[in-house]
C-alpha cells in the first residue's frame, strides 16, 4: 500500500530535484495552520523542510503535536524542520540531519541561523543562511585554508548582519585578510554544498526509507 506523504519544502532542495528522491506531495514551505488542513487528508508522514518565520507566523508546535496524536510520522530537517524536530522530538517528531543536531545540542539556538530571503519571482535565495556560513567555514579550517581564530572573527562579522542582508559579497567585504587567501577561501566555499541542502535530501532519504 502506498504510502500518502507530503513535504514542505522551499529553497534547501528544489521541488523538481526532491521529486527524483521521493515520491510525494510537495508544497511552498509550512506556515501556522498548515499542518492542521494537512491532518484532515489524513498522512502517513508529514516532512518537514523548509519553513515560513519572520513575515508569517511560523508553524506551531501544537499544530505538529496534534498530528503526531493522530499518528502521523512527522520528519524534520535542514530548517525549520530541525528547529521544530529539536523542540519536539522528545514527543515522536523525527530529526533529521547536520542542522538538527546543531540545535538539539545548544550549538545554535536561534531561528536567524537558518533564515535567508528570497526573490519571489525567481524563486532564488538572495541572502545566506548563517548555518550554511558555519559549516562551510568549519571545513575551511579542517582542510588548513584558515586558522579557528579567522573562523571565529568571519562568524561574528556575519553574524552581526541582519539575516536578508546576509551574503557572502557583504559578509567578506568586512573581512580583513590577505587578498590570496581571502580568494582561495571564497572558491572553496561557493564549490562546496550547502549543509541544509545535504540535509533536506537526508530526510528525503529517511521518508523514503520507512517501512
Amino acid at each position: 500500500m502506498t504510502k500518502k506523504i507530503i513535504v514542505y519544502l522551499g529553497l534547501s532542495i528544489l521541488e523538481d530535484e526532491a521529486k527524483t528522491i521521493l515520491d510525494a506531495d510537495y508544497r511552498p514551505p509550512v506556515k501556522r495552520g498548515d499542518i492542521l488542513k494537512a491532518i484532515s487528508e489524513k498522512p502517513d508522514v508529514i516532512g518537514i523542510i523548509d519553513g515560513a518565520f519572520h513575515h508569517t507566523p511560523a508553524v506551531a508546535h501544537k499544530e505538529i503535536m496534534k498530528a503526531l496524536d493522530k499518528g502521523i510520522t512527522v520528519v524534520g530537517g535542514s530548517s525549520m524542520g530541525a528547529l521544530r524536530a529539536s523542540e519536539l522530538d522528545d514527543l515522536g517528531m523525527v530529526g533529521i540531519g547536520y542542522v538538527y543536531k546543531a540545535y538539539r545540542s545548544g550549538q545554535i539556538t536561534s531561528d536567524d541561523d537558518v533564515a535567508l530571503s528570497f526573490d519571489p519571482v525567481r524563486n532564488v535565495p538572495i541572502s545566506e543562511a548563517l548555518v550554511n556560513v558555519d559549516y562551510k567555514l568549519d571545513l575551511a579550517v579542517h582542510e588548513g585554508i584558515i586558522t579557528e581564530d579567522e573562523r571565529d572573527c568571519i562568524h561574528d562579522i556575519a553574524k552581526e548582519i541582519y539575516y536578508p542582508k546576509r551574503s557572502y559579497q557583504n559578509i567578506f567585504s568586512k573581512v580583513e585578510m590577505e587578498d590570496a587567501k581571502k580568494t582561495k577561501l571564497i572558491d572553496f566555499i561557493l564549490k562546496e554544498k550547502d549543509i541544509k541542502y545535504l540535509d533536506a535530501i537526508e530526510v528525503l532519504e529517511y521518508i523514503k526509507n520507512l517501512k
